[in-house]
């Protein structure tokens, strides 16, 4: 009970002192339980909106799958007898068929396009009974003929739609106007997804290509049957024929693509928040370490009268218990906050979440509490340790404990050790033959170069801070001198409060360096390989009214196809791939240069000709001549005859195995022929510009698909690649920012234990200016040494993280010097930005108080 009174009275005592701690204990609470918060949130929502959008029983196709589209782009569909059967199972209340189609877009009348901007879908289908389950007519009425049109009210207020405006669906079997009748507003949130209706008939022949099929059917259950007794009748009826699922399968079935994204967002969160806690130790070790070192005359004259090193020991531990519970705390409730305002945020572009969905889980708390508190206690544990062993003699000191030079060395040795380990683990991945296998050893070089560093930082310390003071500070004379010999006083303060900053920045070098070589990889590949002088593609296939216009625009030399095409190959030694082939126009081997081992490609566009990519033909035998068994989906078995073998050292179409469109139309139906993945063409001899100029026009009615030249495609992928980068950068500034509350917390925990020294600096003639000058200097440099470790450490992982990517064609290393220097000077404000307060509060002591400091 005395040991607890004691740590309630120093931690009340030091709550100044504790509070930059609770905040980064705060801030990393708060990002985990945000991000389970948001992502449990957003699985409400879509379960929510699967559960009311499924009936009682659902009758699908054989195929059909959730997250699936047929290669032709038309929907799987049932004839229209499945619904006559249905409805003659027992227990069945009513059955009705309906049409639902994802594969296809939807402009006003100015051609824009009506769908989300944040990748979700937008959904044709008809108006049926089981759409009132989740939505409502709110404005006009059901659609009843082939110009008629109903709309979500989320879609039309995006987009400032209104009765009797036009729309035109673009779908693969063509393009229909209709104009708006109804509006019709969803019972439970939609998470963003355009949705459009149109009657059945019409759903039909402009969806599926033919009156006599729907996508499923949807049955009700009569009063007393359960969904399990109905699917089991319904499907004696139908002769398990179809696809039949309850409403939970068919829920749960829905839920499986959209848990897989939202696992991805909520892992990658997660890791981000865990490097904030990593960066968040440093700073609760280093706020112990000094509290523990201020008051050792106090914590001597405890053991003095009688204290056992355990109690103190314990006493340290307790203040980190009470640190740990008021952070989790407030770091709970800062986490809900966050969610609520990433929910603001996904719905301000266009992805709509309700609060009215707010889920906090019971286990939530209880995560960020458990984290909160264990990380705290662990980071405090070995200032304590080290408060235990302070020896009542202490009592006798003015202040602080010797330095013990031994457990330097042997941290000094091991630090070596792990950073050599990890260095050689480095150099491991960068030679290694396979990227798949060198991805490990480079995760574990990773881990090691920086634990290592983080051990050895200390070490670096002297030599680092004075190459820095060297170039930066002895302009600034004694002060800076000061500043220097301050940074250089205490090598293991320096040492931690510099690895805080160093971890965000490695991360944020590493990345650069991976970002800036993909796009120079890239780049220099569509320089060397890429001969189109435009492509054209989109977030879906190309429809063939869009092909059409393409292939009639004018000024081009040739335009290619090119189709993914579903397949199994059967190599020569009897083994099966199943990751299909391209199809492609023979000209396609102009538009992308293509290096061969062996044949030549051109013979690959010849009758029952293909090529394969030289690392399946390493690993099957497979040479020029060989003939492969493939087999199509949806089609005939073909016996093609390898005429070349491509290079697979690239980036683009690596391992892509090529045949002609005329080949592939012999095995396989004209109704099973998907649409184009992508496009490209090649303008006739000096006409590049105006061709250029009529394929946008052409292409101007189908806005889903971009028009590119060599130029727009480098643009957009720098611009995705920044994109992804600048998201990452974001989340890592939350570790930067704990980061910065570290310097500030150690610059001001040091500036109350030079308390006595700066009043007598100031007695002997210091000026206000200069103490401020001295304190905002030794925090740039501490600031510089912790962003020159980050730095260093982050190229040399990019650096390996390119060597592997090389192995899958990106080879050029391009290191991004602006950014890298922005990144090192930027550093140098934040140090003089963290040192604002510390400084300001030195510079306001009273010198005589000071002096008279104990």
């Amino acid at each position: 009970m005395t040991v607890l009174k004691s740590s309630m009275r120093n931690f009340f005592a030091h709550k100044g002192r504790m509070a930059l701690s609770a905040v980064a204990v705060l801030l990393s609470v708060a990002f985990v339980c945000g991000t389970l918060v948001f992502t449990d949130t957003m699985n409400t929502t879509f379960d929510k909106l699967f559960a009311a959008t499924s009936s009682d029983v659902t009758v699908l196709p054989k195929a059909a799958k959730s997250d699936d589209t047929p290669q032709n782009g038309k929907p799987e569909s049932v004839p229209t007898s499945v619904l006559a059967q249905a409805k003659q199972a027992d227990g069945v209340k009513s059955a009705e068929g309906a049409v639902s189609s994802m594969n296809v877009t939807v402009v006003d009348s100015h051609n824009k396009n009506m769908g989300s901007t944040t990748g979700a879908p937008t959904i044709a289908g008809n108006w049926t009974r089981n759409d009132l389950r989740s939505t409502e007519i709110s404005s006009g009425r059901a659609p009843r003929g082939p110009t008629e049109v109903m709309v979500d009210v989320d879609t039309a207020d995006k987009h400032h739609l209104k009765m009797g405006d036009e729309l035109r669906t673009i779908a693969v079997t063509g393009d229909f106007k209709a104009r708006i009748v109804g509006i019709a507003t969803f019972k439970v949130t939609n998470p963003g997804a355009a949705v459009v209706w149109f009657d059945t008939a019409t759903a039909q022949r402009e969806l599926l290509g033919s009156t006599g099929r729907f996508t499923q059917i949807n049955v009700s259950a009569a009063p007393g049957v359960s969904d399990t007794r109905l699917k089991q009748n319904v499907s004696t009826a139908l002769h398990g024929s179809y696809k039949i699922q309850t409403q939970k399968e068919n829920s749960d079935e829905n839920r499986q693509g959209v848990g897989q994204f939202m696992n991805v967002i909520k892992y990658a969160m997660l890791g981000f928040a865990g490097i904030a806690f990593l960066v968040g130790i440093f700073l609760i070790i280093n706020t112990f370490s000094m509290l523990v070192a201020q008051r050792t005359r106090e914590i001597g004259l405890m053991r003095a009268i009688g204290s056992s090193r355990k109690q103190v020991n314990r006493s340290v531990l307790a203040e980190a218990l009470l640190l740990g519970i008021v952070g989790s705390v407030l770091g709970v409730a800062a986490g809900v906050g966050l969610a609520v305002g990433l929910m603001k945020l996904m719905s301000s572009m266009g992805m709509d979440l309700s609060t009215r969905d707010l889920t906090v889980k019971a286990a939530t708390p209880v995560i960020g509490m458990i984290l909160g508190v264990v990380v705290t206690v662990l980071a405090a544990y070995l200032p304590a340790r080290r408060a235990g062993k302070v020896s009542p003699m202490a009592a006798l000191r003015d202040a602080g404990t010797p330095a013990d030079g031994r457990a330097g060395l042997v941290r000094g040795l091991i630090g070596l050790a792990l950073t050599g380990a990890g260095a050689f683990a480095l150099y491991t991945a960068a030679t290694a033959d396979k990227a798949s296998e060198g991805s490990l050893v480079l995760g574990a070089g990773i881990v090691l170069t920086l634990i290592g560093f983080v051990i050895v930082g200390p070490l670096l310390a002297g030599g680092v801070v004075r190459a820095i003071s060297a170039v930066l500070l002895r302009m600034f004379g004694p002060v800076g001198r000061l500043a220097e010999r301050n940074a250089l006083r205490n090598p293991r303060r320096t040492g931690a409060t510099g690895a805080a900053l160093m971890i965000g920045l490695a991360l944020v070098a590493c990345l650069s360096v991976v970002g800036s070589s993909m796009v120079a990889s890239a780049t220099d590949e569509l320089d060397k390989s890429v001969g189109a002088d435009f492509i054209v593609q989109g977030q879906q296939r190309i429809v063939p009214q869009a092909e059409k216009a393409m292939e009639t625009s004018p000024g081009l030399d040739h335009v290619t196809r090119y189709k993914d095409i579903a397949a199994e190959l059967t190599s020569p030694d009897g083994k099966v791939d199943t990751s299909g082939i391209t199809a492609a126009d023979p000209s396609y081997a102009q538009d992308l240069r293509r290096k061969t081992t062996a044949g030549e490609l051109s013979a690959a566009y010849g009758k029952n000709a293909m090529s394969v990519g030289s690392d399946y033909a390493k690993k099957h035998g497979v040479r020029v001549g060989d003939t492969l068994s493939v087999a199509f989906k949806d089609g005939a078995t073909a016996k093609l005859k390898v005429a070349a073998i491509t290079d697979d050292d690239v980036a683009i179409d690596q391992g892509a195995r090529y045949t002609s469109i005329e080949t592939m139309k012999k095995y396989l139906p004209a109704s099973k022929i998907p649409p184009n993945e992508i496009m490209f063409a090649k303008a006739e001899p000096g006409q590049e510009k105006q061709a250029y100029a009529a394929l946008k026009k052409s292409m101007e009615p189908y806005p889903q698909y971009q028009v590119r030249d060599q130029t727009d495609y480098k643009q957009e992928l720098k611009d995705q690649v920044g994109q992804l980068l600048n998201m990452v950068y974001g989340l890592l500034g939350l570790a930067i920012v704990v980061a910065i509350l570290g310097v500030v917390n150690t610059l001001a925990l040091s500036v109350v234990e030079r308390t006595r020294e700066i009043g007598l600096m100031r007695a002997i003639g210091l000026s206000r200016r200069q103490l401020r000058r001295m304190i905002r200097l030794e925090s740039v440099v501490i600031a510089l040494f912790g962003a020159l470790l980050g730095l260093g450490l982050g190229m040399s992982w990019g650096a390996t993280a390119q060597k592997l990517l090389a192995l899958e064609g990106l080879k050029v290393l391009d290191i991004p010097w602006p950014t890298i220097i922005g990144v090192f000077i930027g550093s140098a404000f934040v140090g003089l930005f963290a040192a604002l307060i510390p400084a300001f509060r030195a510079g306001r002591m009273n010198v005589l108080n000071a002096i008279a400091t104990d």
